[in-house]
């Protein structure tokens, strides 16, 4: 198979200089694919859902549109809306029982395809770990694959925080975690999808980006990203051609 040169990603002319087809191709041969999760594997925002689970929905949605339209800095937001819910462990684990996240359609067709062709998948996620590991159990990717904030409690169950050393927990985060499995693994192209500008910012250093609109449309992601899609099925086609 032919293979093209292509110029590195670099954010002043990435989104001018790789074309749909660049990007496509750069897909089909990815030795990793990461996933954000809320509105992209997920078809909600983790946060949202524990925000109204507690009481303080719309205060909390609110701030979560303005942290993926890329108004305010992700680690500010977080925290923001953190100190809003102020939820116990004993909360959060009702959230999950009662209320498990609900897969997008085709996510799991995709990631078993992705995993039949050795190619590794991971889950980088400006939600909480708790949640984003129930995600990861349901679609066979191992833990250790999974990068998240971890929420942090008293010994009596209260809300004492989050852990502000997790990349995750910043703007620029999930790029940094993708800097970090380049250098540990040696992969040499990695793809990001997902829905909000953080997903957008972490390429580079990944080799392309994916823009995912099947929950939610982000009208700044979708303008200035090459290849955007609306269901997974249209990736599967795509790694069908293979």
């Amino acid at each position: 198979m032919l293979r093209l040169l292509f110029v590195p990603c670099q954010r002043s002319f990435y989104h001018r200089m790789t074309t749909l087809s660049q990007t496509k191709e750069l897909f089909r041969r990815a030795e990793a694919v990461c996933f954000d999760v809320d509105s992209t594997v997920i078809k909600e925002e983790g946060i949202d859902e524990l925000a109204k689970f507690c009481g303080v929905g719309d205060a909390v949605t609110e701030m979560t549109r303005k942290a993926m339209g890329g108004s305010m800095t992700f680690k500010k937001a977080l925290s923001e809306r953190l100190s809003i819910i102020r939820c116990s462990r004993e909360q959060v684990n009702k959230l999950i029982t009662d209320h498990p996240p609900q897969l997008t359609p085709g996510v799991r067709e995709l990631v078993d395809s992705l995993h039949q062709r050795n190619v590794k998948v991971f889950l980088i996620s400006g939600g909480f770990r708790c949640i984003v590991e129930h995600v990861a159990t349901q679609l066979n990717i191992p833990l250790h694959h999974v990068y998240a904030n971890r929420l942090k409690f008293y010994f009596n169950g209260e809300y004492a925080g989050f852990d502000e050393s997790q990349p995750t927990a910043e703007s620029g985060g999930k790029g940094k975690v993708i800097s970090m499995l380049k250098e540990q693994h040696g992969f040499k192209t990695v793809v990001m999808i997902g829905d909000g500008a953080t997903d957008l910012e972490a390429c580079p250093p990944a080799s392309a980006f994916i823009g995912f609109g099947g929950n939610v449309v982000r009208p700044q992601v979708k303008e200035r990203c090459s290849w955007y899609v609306t269901s997974f099925g249209e990736l599967l086609k795509e790694l069908e051609k293979i």
